[in-house]
C-alpha cells in the first residue's frame, strides 16, 4: 500500500482501534479523491497524508486529529465546487468518524476559503480572521501542518503560487508557529519562505554555512571539552546539540545590522540536554550552568532564565552567552529532555510527556491550556495581537479587492461603505454579497465579501443613523447632517434678510425671528431658517405674519401691560385695606427713629411710597414689609396681634434699592440702550445688570437700581417699555 511507513507509524503510537480509524480514513479519502492530482501529477491525497504524519509526530496531536487531516480535502474540494454531495459527505463524517472531526474538518474549510492580501499592515487582521475560525484550538494546528507541508512541496507549484504562498507563510502562519511555541515550524516555514522570496540571499547564506561547517566544528569541540570534564565528574547524563541559527535568522541579523554573514557573531548556540527525573531539573540545569560559567565569563545582560518561570507557551530553559579566551561569543542553552521537547514541538508537547503530572496532561486540560495560549496577548514574543476568536462581537468582511475589514456584529452594508472611506459611505446605495444586491441595511457575515453599490446623487440621509452600528459612521453621518443643515440656516437667513430689505418693514431681523419662533412654535433661529430654506415655510406667508403683527399685536401687548399695572395697584390697595390695625397709631419710618428698632424686610424689598406695616418679630425688633408682600397673608392670619400699621415720613429721604425684570426681543445694543435710559434719562443708578439671551431670539434682563420712592419706580418702568423691543418691564421682590 503506498502509505504503509505512515500506517506502521501510526500502530507503533496509537491503538488498535486508532489504527481501525486512520485505515478507514484513508480509504474513504483515496476513493473520494482518486481523480484528484496535485501540480506536479502526484495522488492529492499525499498531501493529506503528509499533513497528517505532521500532525501526529511532529505536533503530537491525537486520533480526530489525524483523521480529520487526512480527509479535509475531500471536504474542501466539495466546498469549493459547491458539490450537490457535500450533505452526503458531511452526515457520513459525522456518523463515522464524530462530530468533533467534522467540525475541525469544516473550520479547515473556512480558513481556505479566506482570500489572503500582501499587506503588510493588514497581516494582524487576517491572523485575527485565520485563528477566528478555529474555535477548537487544533484547527490552527492542523492548519499550520498543512501549510508546512504546502511549503516543503513548494517547487510543485507554479512561480506566482510560490510567492504569494511564501509572504503568506512568513507573515501569517509563522508568527502563529512563534505565538505557540512551535519554534521548529516557525524555523522551517521562515526558511522556505525566504528561499522563495530573496533566493540570493537564501543561496548565500547556505552556502557560507555550509563553507564553515568544518571550523566551527572543530571551534565547538575545543570549547565544549572542559564543560564535559566537568559534567562526566558529576555523573549527569547529558547529551549536546549545536544548533546552527535559522537561515531567515541570520538573513534578519544581517539585515537589522548592516553587516555580511562574517559579521554575525553568534551563527550558532549549544545546546545541552539533561537527562534525568523530574524532581532533579531544576537543581541539574543549575549545577551545569554554575559549570559553564565557572569555565567561561558569562554576559550579565544576555543571561535568561525560563526555568524559574516558563514563557507563557511552556517554553523553559537557561539561556547565557559567555566569552572565550579568543574574544569568541558563544550562546550555551541548558535544559532537560522533556524542556527540549516542549520548546521543539510547543504547547502540544506537554500533554503527551510522561512524567509532568502522572499519566502526562489529559486531552481536556491540555485544549484549556492551549485555548488560553491563543487568547493571551501579553507575552512579548509577538509583536502583533492575536486571539483565538474576534473580541466579543466582532467580524471580518472583505472587499473585493481582499483588503480585511474588523467591524463589530452586526454592522451593515453602511457600516462597511463608512468604513473604507466616508465620501463612499456618503453615496452609498446598497452592496453586493455573494453574488446578492442587498440594501444598505443588510447585516453582514463573518467573512463575507462585500461590494458597495453607489450613486453620485446620493446623500446621507437621518434616518441613516438607525441603521448604521459603529461609532464611525455615525459620526460621519452626523457630522454632514450638521454641515448640510449649516448650510441651509446661512441660505434661509440671507433669504429672510433680502426679503425683510425688499419689504421695508420696520423691523430688526432678530427681533423677526423672536416672533416668528414664537408664532410658529419652534425652539430656535436656525431651525426657522431651515425651514424657510426647504420651503416649508413660505415667505410670502412670513410678510402677512410681520405685517399682521406690526399692526395690532404691539398695541394689545401694551394695552394688556396697562392692565396689569392696573389689577396690581387694586390688589395692593385691597391687601392695605385687609392689613390695617385696628390703632391709629402708626409707625412712621424715615431715616433714622429714636428708641425704636426696625429694618426693612428682604423678602419684599418695601421703599418709599410702598403701601406698609410692622411686624413684630421675637428677636430682631420690627420688620417694615409692603402690604402685598408674598408674607403678609400668612402673617395677618397667624399673628394678627403683632401686626402694627407703618407709614413713610412725608419729608423721609433716602435711596432705597429696587430690582426691575426686562422681556425683550434680543436685539443689538439693547442692554446699552436700557442703561441709558436708566442713568442718564432717569438720573437713577445701576448697582447691577444682567442681560441673558435665550437663543430664540428673545432675551431677558434684571437690573437692580436705587431709587427715591415708588413714585419713581411707576415712571422707570413706563420709560422701560416705550424702548424699543421690550415687550414688558416690571419690578420684582
Amino acid at each position: 500500500m503506498r502509505y504503509n511507513d505512515f500506517r506502521i507509524f501510526i500502530a507503533s503510537q496509537f491503538s488498535a482501534k486508532t489504527q481501525a480509524m486512520v485505515d478507514k480514513a484513508l480509504s474513504f479519502a483515496h476513493q473520494e479523491l482518486e481523480e484528484r492530482r496535485r501540480y506536479d501529477g502526484t495522488p492529492m491525497l499525499d498531501h493529506g497524508v503528509a499533513v497528517a504524519r505532521i500532525v501526529a509526530e511532529e505536533i503530537g496531536l491525537g486520533r480526530n486529529s489525524t483523521v480529520a487531516a487526512i480527509i479535509h480535502d475531500v471536504v474542501r474540494i466539495a466546498v469549493q465546487e459547491h458539490s450537490p454531495r457535500l450533505e452526503e459527505l458531511t452526515s457520513y463524517i459525522r456518523e463515522e468518524y464524530g462530530e468533533e472531526v467534522l467540525g475541525i474538518t469544516l473550520s479547515l474549510c473556512k480558513i481556505s476559503d479566506i482570500k489572503l492580501k500582501r499587506s503588510k499592515e493588514q497581516a494582524s487582521d487576517f491572523r485575527d480572521m485565520i485563528v477566528s475560525y478555529s474555535e477548537d484550538p487544533r484547527v490552527i494546528l492542523i492548519k499550520l501542518a498543512d501549510r508546512l507541508e504546502v511549503m516543503r512541496q513548494l517547487d510543485i507549484f507554479p512561480e506566482k503560487k510560490r510567492l504569494s504562498k511564501s509572504w503568506e507563510s512568513l507573515n501569517l502562519y509563522a508568527e502563529i508557529a512563534h505565538k505557540l511555541g512551535l519554534y521548529a515550524i516557525k524555523s522551517e516555514m521562515e526558511d522556505l519562505s525566504l528561499k522563495h522570496i530573496e533566493p540570493e540571499a537564501y543561496n548565500h547564506i547556505v552556502t557560507e554555512l555550509k563553507d564553515s561547517e568544518q571550523e566551527r566544528l572543530a571551534f565547538i569541540e575545543e570549547f565544549l571539552a572542559p564543560v564535559r570534564k566537568l559534567l562526566d565528574a558529576d555523573g549527569i547524563k547529558y547529551h549536546i546539540k549545536s544548533r546552527t541559527k535559522s537561515v531567515f535568522s541570520i538573513y534578519q541579523k544581517m539585515k537589522k545590522q548592516q553587516v555580511p554573514f562574517k559579521g554575525v557573531y553568534d551563527i550558532f548556540a549549544l545546546r545541552i540536554i539533561i537527562d534525568c527525573p523530574l524532581e532533579s531539573e531544576k537543581r541539574l540545569c543549575w549545577t551545569t550552568y554554575s559549570h559553564v560559567t565557572s569555565l567561561y565569563s558569562p554576559n550579565p545582560k544576555r543571561m535568561r532564565d525560563w526555568i524559574s518561570i516558563p514563557k507563557s507557551n511552556g517554553y523553559e530553559s537557561l539561556h547565557t552567552t559567555v566569552v572565550t579566551d579568543s574574544g569568541r561569543w558563544v550562546e550555551v542553552q541548558i535544559r532537560t529532555e522533556r524542556m527540549d521537547e516542549v520548546a521543539e514541538r510547543g504547547i502540544a508537547a506537554h500533554w503527551r510527556y510522561k512524567g509532568v503530572k502522572q499519566g502526562g496532561m489529559g486531552a481536556e486540560e491540555w485544549l484549556q491550556h492551549l485555548r488560553q495560549l491563543l487568547e493571551d496577548t501579553t507575552s512579548d514574543s509577538i509583536a502583533h495581537r492575536f486571539e483565538a476568536k474576534p473580541s466579543e462581537g466582532e467580524i471580518f468582511v472583505f472587499t473585493p479587492t481582499g483588503d480585511i475589514r474588523k467591524l463589530p456584529e452586526g454592522a451593515t452594508v453602511l457600516d462597511f461603505a463608512f468604513d473604507i472611506h466616508t465620501s463612499l459611505g456618503a453615496i452609498c446605495t446598497g452592496g453586493k454579497v455573494g453574488g446578492r444586491v442587498v440594501p444598505i441595511k443588510e447585516p453582514l457575515k463573518n467573512g463575507d465579501i462585500c461590494e458597495v453599490i453607489t450613486r453620485k446623487d446620493q446623500t446621507p440621509k437621518a434616518d441613516w443613523l438607525t441603521i448604521c452600528v459603529t461609532q464611525r459612521a455615525r459620526n460621519k453621518i452626523r457630522a454632514y447632517l450638521r454641515e448640510e443643515r449649516a448650510k441651509h440656516a446661512r441660505l434661509g437667513r440671507e433669504e429672510l434678510e433680502r426679503k425683510l430689505r425688499n419689504w421695508k418693514l420696520d423691523i430688526a431681523i432678530d427681533e423677526a425671528v423672536a416672533y416668528l419662533c414664537k408664532h410658529f412654535k419652534i425652539r430656535r433661529g436656525g431651525e426657522l431658517y431651515v425651514a424657510i430654506a426647504d420651503q416649508k415655510i413660505e415667505v410670502g406667508h412670513v410678510k402677512e405674519i410681520l405685517q399682521h403683527w406690526l399692526s395690532g399685536k404691539a398695541d394689545e401687548e401694551r394695552r394688556q401691560a396697562a392692565a396689569e399695572v392696573e389689577e396690581r395697584k387694586l390688589r395692593l390697595r385691597e391687601e392695605r385695606e385687609e392689613v390695617a390695625p385696628q390703632s391709629s397709631d402708626a409707625l412712621v419710618i424715615d431715616e433714622s427713629i429714636n428708641n425704636i428698632e426696625y429694618k426693612l424686610g428682604r423678602c419684599c424689598n418695601p421703599i418709599k411710597g410702598d403701601d406698609i406695616f410692622g411686624f413684630i418679630t421675637i428677636n430682631t425688633g420690627i420688620t417694615i414689609h409692603r402690604c402685598d408682600c408674598p408674607n403678609a397673608r400668612r402673617m395677618r392670619e397667624r399673628y394678627p396681634y403683632r401686626v402694627i400699621e407703618a407709614r413713610w415720613r412725608d419729608n423721609a429721604t433716602g435711596a432705597f434699592r429696587i430690582t426691575v425684570a426686562i422681556s425683550a426681543a434680543d436685539i443689538p445694543g439693547l442692554a446699552s440702550t436700557i442703561m441709558d435710559v436708566v442713568s442718564k434719562d432717569m438720573k437713577l443708578a445701576i448697582r447691577s445688570i444682567n442681560f441673558t439671551p435665550k437663543g430664540d431670539g428673545s432675551a431677558t434682563a434684571q437690573l437692580s437700581i436705587e431709587v427715591p420712592s415708588s413714585g419713581v419706580v411707576d415712571s422707570l418702568l413706563h420709560s422701560l417699555r416705550r424702548i424699543k423691543g421690550v415687550r414688558n418691564a416690571y419690578r420684582i421682590n
